[in-house]
């Protein structure tokens, strides 16, 4: 799909204002920007790498500027950047294990199950229940967004938000860690995404190619659209402080109130999705 330079605009405003709500409430990039991606016509194949490395870059621009907010702390031995390693190394695995098992189960059971437990999530978000913290919480917490992310792909900002915050986690910590743990993840997904279509397209062993054609295949045009990557890694990358800003500003009663409000609706859109 060709992208001109009204589209290339575009492009970097629906970035701009999903990575807004990506990186102030801690989730909804993905999930909104890669069917909005499809339904204009560009090529899933093209759309998921270009999705997955723009939030990795948005992600990680956004947690550098939510831990100088003071949203959370990342400092070495820190609490939140304990949370994330933990969500992450279960993630990292995930996602280079998602293609092998999500190959033999059916698609609308895993989509099903993925808005169904985002539902519950945000009823009981806006039902104001939470429960004590513990690193048991977290570890089971890191399980399911795994196993969420290798079935299906999808579900992992919602569930680790949300799931943070009810295990006792604070808000803005929550919003920050989860922020912060897509990063390594999307790149991870990015890098095996590409390289799983070169392994798969090529007619001779990939361990027998030059390093400069490997490579290359791996960026080339069929594979890798860098106007798309370049619109929303811009788009996603500028607005992550305005994001964490916002974190920092907003009540903690009020982003309880916004979080339940969105994790319901996208456990429905999902349902809706799934079904229609």
């Amino acid at each position: 799909m060709e992208i001109t330079v009204n589209l290339f605009l575009l492009l970097f405003g629906m970035a701009f204002f999903c990575e807004f709500i990506d990186s102030s409430l801690g989730m909804g990039y993905g999930t909104i920007l890669s069917p909005v991606l499809l339904i204009m016509g560009f090529d899933p194949l093209i759309a998921v790498p270009a999705v997955l490395i723009s939030q990795a870059f948005g992600g990680f621009t956004a947690a550098i500027f939510h831990h100088q907010f003071e949203n959370a702390d990342f400092s070495r031995g820190s609490k939140d950047i304990k949370i994330v390693f933990v969500v992450t190394s279960l993630g990292i695995v995930a996602t280079i294990l998602a293609a092998c098992i999500a190959l033999h189960i059916p698609k609308i059971y895993l989509k099903a199950y993925i808005g169904v437990l985002i539902l519950i999530m945000g009823i009981i978000l806006l039902a104001n229940r939470t429960y004590s913290f513990s690193w048991k919480k977290m570890i089971g917490l890191g399980i399911l967004s795994a196993f969420n992310k290798s079935l299906s792909g999808g579900g992992f900002g919602p569930v680790v938000t949300s799931g943070q915050i009810i295990s006792g986690q604070e808000h803005k910590g929550a919003i920050a860690a989860t922020t912060l743990a897509e990063a390594p993840i999307c790149t991870v997904g990015f890098l095996t995404y590409l390289i799983g279509r070169v392994i798969q397209e090529m007619d001779t062993s990939v361990l027998k190619m030059p390093v400069s054609e490997f490579f290359s295949s791996m960026f080339s045009a069929e594979l890798f659209q860098w106007e798309l990557v370049l619109a929303l890694l811009l788009g996603s990358v500028f607005v992550a402080p305005f994001g964490a800003f916002t974190t920092k500003i907003m009540k903690t009663k009020r982003l309880s109130m916004v979080l339940g409000i969105l994790v319901t609706l996208l456990g429905i859109w999902t349902l809706w999705k799934t079904f229609t």
